[in-house]
C-alpha cells in the first residue's frame, strides 16, 4: 500500500510560479526550507488537487489523508511566518523603558550590597578569634567545666538564627502610607449630607486635617455624583461648589 500511495501521490503534479513538478517533492523542499512557504498558494494547490481527484482512479483515502495533513502543515508554517513575532526584551531594554523598574532594581542592588557588607564585616570580626588548642594541666582536668553540658541542639539553632538572620530593616520612605480611604470619605460625605440635605464643599471638608483628606473627599463626591446620589452646582468658575443630597431618589 505504501508503494501505491507513493506512486499515486507522485503522479499529482503542480505548476506554480516558484515550482513545477510533483507535489510530494514540493512538500519536501518546503519542509527542508529550500522553498519559501509564503511563495506557495495553498488555495491554488488545493484547487489543482480537487481537479486531479475527480478521476476515480486518481483518488484514494490514504492519498487524500496525506494531502490534507501536508496542507495543514503548510498552513501552520505560513501562519507562523506571517504572524508578528513578539519582541523579547533583554534586561537593559526593560530597565530603560521603565523608570519604576530601574528604581526597584536599584533598591534591590542596594539591599544586596548592604547584606554583603554586613557578612564581610562579620567574617573579619570572627577572623580575630582563635580557639585555645591546649587544655588544662592533667591534675586540673577534672575541674574544667563542660561548657556544652546544658546546651541543646535547639539552643544552638536559636543562637545561629539570631546571629545570621537579624530582623530586616526595610526602608519605606518612598511609599506613601494610606491614611484615608475612599470608603471613609464616602461615609463622611453621606453622613453629613444625610443630616444637612444641602451643603457647600467647603463645609464638607471643614474637618479635614490634611490636603490628602480634601482630595479623597472630592473624589468621593465625584463617585456619589456618578451614582446619582448627589447633585453638584457651581455658580461661577472657581466659585463655591454646592452639594445637594439625592440619595433618596435612587
Amino acid at each position: 500500500m505504501s508503494d501505491e500511495r507513493t506512486e499515486s501521490a507522485g503522479r499529482f503534479a503542480v505548476e506554480l510560479p516558484v515550482f513545477a513538478g510533483p507535489f510530494r517533492l514540493l512538500a519536501d523542499l518546503i519542509l527542508e526550507q529550500k522553498v519559501d512557504v509564503c511563495d506557495v498558494s495553498v488555495a491554488s494547490v488545493t484547487d489543482l488537487y480537487l481537479s486531479y481527484s475527480k478521476q476515480a482512479d486518481n483518488w484514494t483515502l490514504e492519498e487524500a489523508t496525506w494531502f490534507l495533513a501536508v496542507c495543514a502543515v503548510l498552513l501552520e508554517l505560513k501562519v507562523g511566518r506571517l504572524m508578528p513575532r513578539p519582541e523579547v526584551l533583554d534586561e537593559e531594554d526593560m530597565l530603560g523603558a521603565s523608570p519604576d523598574l530601574a528604581y526597584a532594581r536599584s533598591l534591590e542592588l542596594a539591599a544586596v550590597r548592604q547584606v554583603a557588607g554586613d557578612l564581610a564585616r562579620r567574617m573579619e570580626d570572627e577572623a580575630l578569634h582563635h580557639t585555645r588548642d591546649g587544655g588544662p594541666p592533667p591534675e586540673f582536668a577534672h575541674l574544667y567545666p563542660d561548657v556544652l553540658e546544658r546546651v541543646s541542639a535547639q539552643d544552638l539553632a536559636r543562637m545561629a538564627a539570631g546571629l545570621l538572620r537579624p530582623p530586616p530593616s526595610l526602608d519605606l520612605y518612598h511609599v506613601t502610607p494610606i491614611r484615608y480611604s475612599m470608603e471613609d470619605a464616602v461615609s463622611a460625605v453621606t453622613d453629613a449630607l444625610g443630616r444637612l440635605g444641602r451643603a457647600s464643599f467647603r463645609d464638607l471638608v471643614a474637618d479635614c486635617e490634611e490636603r490628602i483628606h480634601v482630595v479623597v473627599r472630592f473624589l468621593a463626591l465625584l463617585e456619589l455624583f456618578r451614582e446619582g446620589k448627589v447633585g453638584l452646582a457651581q455658580a461661577e468658575t472657581f466659585g463655591e461648589i454646592d452639594v445637594e443630597w439625592r440619595g433618596h431618589e435612587g
